[in-house]
């Protein structure tokens, strides 16, 4: 996970409802405790009046976390925003860094920003470099920075679940000083939503025993809030909504007292199974989704569907308060049962006025990616209908895949509608080098100036899962406090200068290098990942896991070439070796997918000798990234799997946990699943524990059938591996948490093992 401050967060312990609540009461959090829940909704609470305008304590208890050893030679200053925009300063004075803004945030983005470009210093999940004398440079002259976006957004529902799934406190502030630091103020906060589902519907006569079969298990909450799916992976244990509860309670008051306004759940109309038979005159449709079993829809025309919605706010805002941000999206993934304008008017008009008759000031924030998704319906009119229903200043539409799919572009900027340009990035949670960053640059600043832009209120983050490719994440919220595009030449080379502690041209050429290949792929959708991933087969891609490269794979060697060269001197950087093992392992996986089309053709040709030898040395390839990603953290499906674990209460709910963890990343589903390999991850563990045993399984059947003189039946196969897949989720095994191997020292070997293999195999193609 972090590196930042990892003493805080390498000791995990098992957090149960008490604890949590136990940590509130002591003052834990990053803030000062402070009432924000409301009674009823005529006494809606403003959640973020909870720090008032002189509150210095949150932040400088922030800058403590941040440079503990340095927080005393840094003076905060609130000052007023600049007209409705936010606005930090940066000087020196009287021996002290002072560092202004209009809130927390501001004024964390201040300290970011002289961290940065001050003292060469760089904060990221995967490496942290606090490059700090003693004597901290002084500012020359007064910096001012203001942000021409109104909201800077972060998250998406699925990060909740492909990264977050078993965060504790102490990895929710590190998370959370991140965000204030990189100018975040509009986060979605969707932690603890199955305790305010569980009074509602107790309320209305339905029993824990009802709502078993309603609650996903805790890997799967994203899908369960968006209405994809009922129960899998479940039933949720009380003891873990009691618990997250708490955790909620907590990741609000740290991000209000920071002066951010979190954006709270929503209903959507996704009901119990059991409300069919408590309340059979309701008026339900049923969806699905890729296969799962139906879900239940409440029809917005029927009257209880402003009622529960209502409920659902009010006990939202009673649990956690408000900030009068509210998230629901309706038809996620789903086609709606009609295309009619008024029926598509109808249903957006109900799940606001759900909203509103709770809380008059309610802001519906709605993710556009159903208009992209199903694209095949959302025509012009059937989005308008969907938008027009609600207030133009009630309503804020995600653009959630800008970088990608701009629909702003292709829906006149939401038809009027205030919006946000979103970089999505990452799908599932694949660990790839990837991203579009010459557009995350650019596009940005030239959407904000672009003519028909609309109402652009905002610019934000909305990955499936973080943890991973830093850079990108740094360079998109560059843009946070500017007006005009990145230089990314300049850009790049300040970037690798903070992040390894010194400039080394090296390291520059590979970063250049890097920027031109994986970092400039526009074909693909999160890109290539590795056949090792897929279940076995001769195909070049299979089961939904895509190996094309869209870049000179050749090049990417000259970039290891570099990167390699540069370790001498770099060697002591936790952002180098995270680079550099990344950087390896890239190469490895790219190399794994020759491998297997020689062992494809040794298959077709009949040579047994040559089979036996390829798929031989694609085993040991997979045991050697194994190695490679075993020395970082950020790698290890142990960390994964035990933090899961961490979380139960007895040994029945850690192993539900578990199977849970194990499951997303592997089958995601039940054996047949269409959705096998989705969340795929080359982790230490995972190589050796569950993608090597299978690859193996099909090298034994497939010389088994070359020694017999039979063709392979890949159908048999495939329904033969589909069993042990679901056995392994099913399983046990302990992997490690701790890193082993030093990361330079392994990846040097592994580039003398291989690189003249590998140059030669892609220069015969």
């Amino acid at each position: 996970m972090i590196t930042h401050m990892k003493s805080t967060i390498k000791h995990r312990t098992c957090r149960s409802a008490v604890m949590l609540l136990l940590s509130l009461l002591l003052g834990a959090s990053c803030a000062v405790q402070k009432s924000t829940s409301a009674t009823a909704a005529n006494n809606v609470v403003t959640a973020s009046a909870a720090q008032t305008a002189d509150d210095t304590r949150p932040i400088y208890a922030l800058i403590k976390r941040v440079v503990p050893t340095h927080a005393e030679h840094f003076k905060v200053e609130f000052i007023p925003k600049e007209g409705e925009k936010d606005v930090y300063e940066v000087e020196s004075r009287d021996g002290k860094i002072v560092l202004r803004g209009n809130n927390g945030i501001s004024v964390a983005s201040a300290l970011n920003y002289y961290l940065k470009y001050y003292t060469n210093s760089s904060i990221t999940w995967n490496g942290v470099n606090l490059n700090l004398a003693d004597k901290l440079p002084e500012v020359p002259q007064k910096v001012r920075n203001v942000s021409p976006y109104n909201y800077r957004y972060y998250l998406n529902y699925c990060t909740y679940n492909y990264t977050m799934s078993w965060w504790d406190w102490d990895r929710w502030q590190w998370e959370i000083d991140w965000m204030a630091m990189n100018g975040i103020n509009m986060p979605l906060s969707i932690t603890g939503q199955n305790a305010i589902h569980r009074r509602v519907y107790n309320s209305m006569g339905l029993t824990d025993k009802d709502l078993e079969s309603f609650f996903s298990g805790p890997a799967y909450f994203s899908w369960f809030w968006m209405g994809n799916l009922d129960g899998w992976g479940g039933p949720l244990p009380v003891s873990w909504m009691e618990s997250h509860e708490a955790l909620q309670k907590q990741i609000l008051e740290c991000e209000r007292g920071l002066g951010m306004t979190p954006i709270l759940p929503a209903f959507t109309g996704h009901v119990p199974p059991a409300f069919k038979e408590k309340f059979p005159m309701a008026n339900l449709k049923k969806t699905n989704w890729v296969g799962f079993p139906d879900v239940h829809l409440l029809d917005p025309d029927d009257p209880m569907f402003v009622e529960i919605g209502k409920k659902y706010i009010e006990e939202t805002i009673a649990t956690y308060g408000t900030d009068h941000l509210y998230t629901s999206d309706t038809f996620n993934e789903n086609r709606p049962p009609s295309d009619d304008s008024l029926f598509l008017n109808n249903v957006s008009q109900k799940v606001y006025q759900s909203m509103a008759a709770a809380d008059p000031e309610a802001t519906w924030i709605m993710q556009g990616w159903l208009f992209h998704f199903s694209r095949d319906f959302w025509k012009p009119r059937q989005i308008q209908a969907m938008l027009n229903a609600v207030p133009d200043d009630r309503m804020i539409i995600l653009d959630l895949w800008s970088e990608k799919n701009p629909m702003w572009l292709k829906t006149e900027a939401y038809y009027g509608k205030p919006w946000i340009w979103n970089m999505l990035h990452n799908f599932g949670g694949n660990v790839n080098m990837y991203g579009l960053m010459d557009r995350v640059a650019t596009w940005p600043a030239e959407a904000l100036h672009h003519s028909g832009n609309g109402k652009m209120v905002g610019i934000g983050l909305t990955p499936e899962a973080i943890e991973q490719n830093p850079v990108m994440y740094e360079l998109m919220m560059e843009n946070a406090w500017r007006d005009t595009p990145i230089d990314l030449d300049s850009w790049l080379k300040g970037y690798t200068k903070r992040r390894y502690g010194k400039e080394n041209a090296s390291a520059n050429k590979a970063w250049d290098i890097l920027r031109r290949t994986a970092y400039a792929d526009t074909l693909t959708s999160g890109g290539p990942e590795s056949i090792i991933v897929g279940r076995p087969t001769s195909n070049k891609n299979t089961g939904g896991v895509t190996t094309t490269l869209t870049y000179e794979p050749l090049e990417l060697l000259t970039a290891w070439d570099n990167l390699i060269a540069a370790s001498s001197e770099l060697q002591n950087s936790e952002g180098y070796r995270f680079d550099l093992v990344d950087l390896t392992r890239q190469v490895m996986a790219n190399y794994a997918t020759v491998k297997q089309q020689q062992f494809a053709q040794d298959y077709k040709n009949k040579d047994l000798a040559a089979f036996t030898e390829h798929s031989a040395e694609f085993i040991a390839l997979i045991e050697d990234m194994d190695r490679l990603v075993a020395t970082q953290e950020d790698f290890l499906l142990g960390k994964w799997l035990n933090a899961a674990k961490a979380w139960g209460t007895t040994a029945e709910e850690k192993k539900l946990y578990e199977k849970n963890a194990r499951n997303l990343l592997t089958l995601w589903g039940d054996k047949d699943s269409k959705l096998s390999e989705y969340a795929n991850r080359q982790w230490s563990g995972l190589l050796n524990g569950y993608y090597r045993p299978r690859w193996q399984q099909y090298f034994d059947y497939v010389i088994s059938q070359m020694q017999k003189g039979q063709e392979i039946d890949q159908k048999a196969f495939n329904n033969k591996i589909k069993t042990w897949e679901w056995r392994w989720v099913n399983s046990s095994e302990h992997y490690s948490d701790k890193t082993e191997g030093d990361a330079v020292a392994v990846a040097s070997e592994m580039y003398r093992k291989y690189i003249q293999t590998i140059k030669n195999s892609y220069r015969v193609q």
